[in-house]
């Protein structure tokens, strides 16, 4: 696949609205707020919306860029939820969360309609790990509010995408396939410069699929948007390291690090205290920049 021909702004933008976030060479890190009592890491811990507010602004304080609010479990062999019932999960959440902080809001959703009255709520970012397939209505939802757009690749749906999934060149084919949805959104109303693209980890991928996907990320900044990576205590982790889901922070971390130094430009995780203090670290040591302040009671010098 020829690689697209973009400035180097293209890589470093992203439309909000009416915010556009530069990247220049800095990480970002969105913090998980699972309003679900299934979710494969923490269901169940914020199901009531107060804890789950409570949650989000802890996850601010620690360095979180940005939220993703989510109602409906998306882990391998799951069932979908009502519109109803997650609507009932994550809209009392973003409307206690939007005057309480300015960091943008994302809706982890697949359908239309729920994506709507989360915007209407305040969120900013539709997060579609369908990259907007699953609801017909999704992309007009989108076009129309001026949201940023996540749009992710899976093989699949949740309920069977982790059964057999196939590939012939993982990199490559999902490469195309979110340069074929680039273009699909782009027709249906939606800039290049609202999207960001998420390659799916975990979603439809054996852990040697997501380890692919993950040494070929250079492959996926070359379609010239910025590239979000989902794999915070992910199953893969267990593959690789032989840990329990509840043991598998030190191994996001260890992986947050590589991509970044592969070009991810933005993480989704749980431990994003964690993260960003690995992260800021290694791009001190790596860049052999030192801050201009100093954080705690050691003095800088």
């Amino acid at each position: 696949m020829t690689a697209p021909q973009h400035s180097p702004e293209t890589y470093t933008q992203w439309d909000l609205g009416a915010t556009r976030w530069e990247w220049r060479d800095a990480f970002r890190i969105m913090g998980i707020v699972n309003t679900t009592p299934d979710s494969f890491s923490d269901g169940g811990e914020f199901l009531d919306p107060d804890r789950a507010v409570e949650h989000a602004l802890k996850l601010v304080s620690d360095g979180a860029d940005l939220l993703d609010v989510g109602g409906e479990s998306t882990r391998p062999g799951s069932d979908t939820v009502s519109v109803k019932v997650e609507l009932e999960r994550v809209i009392p959440v973003i409307e206690r969360l939007r005057p309480l902080t300015e960091v943008p809001i994302s809706i982890d959703t697949t359908k239309a309609e729920v994506a709507l009255q989360a915007l209407d709520a305040g969120a900013n970012i539709v997060n579609d790990i369908s990259g907007l397939t699953f609801d017909p209505g999704m992309s007009a939802v989108c076009a129309r509010a001026g949201a940023g757009v996540i749009c992710m690749h899976i093989q699949g749906t949740p309920k069977t995408m982790q059964e057999s999934p196939h590939y012939t060149d993982v990199v490559s084919e999902v490469a195309a396939w979110l340069a074929a949805r680039l273009d699909a959104l782009e027709q249906a109303g939606i800039p290049r410069e609202r999207v960001v693209l998420d390659p799916g980890i975990g979603f439809g991928k054996t852990a040697r699929h997501n380890l692919e996907l993950m040494w070929g990320l250079p492959r996926l900044v070359e379609l010239g948007r910025p590239v979000l990576i989902g794999h915070s205590r992910k199953r893969f982790l267990g593959k690789l390291l032989g840990r329990p889901v509840e043991e598998r922070s030190a191994g996001t971390l260890g992986v947050s690090i590589a991509l970044i130094e592969r070009g991810a430009h933005l993480l989704r995780v749980h431990d994003v205290r964690a993260v960003r203090d690995a992260l800021t670290a290694w791009k001190i040591v790596t860049t052999g920049r030192f801050p201009s302040d100093c954080r705690g009671d050691m003095p800088c010098d």
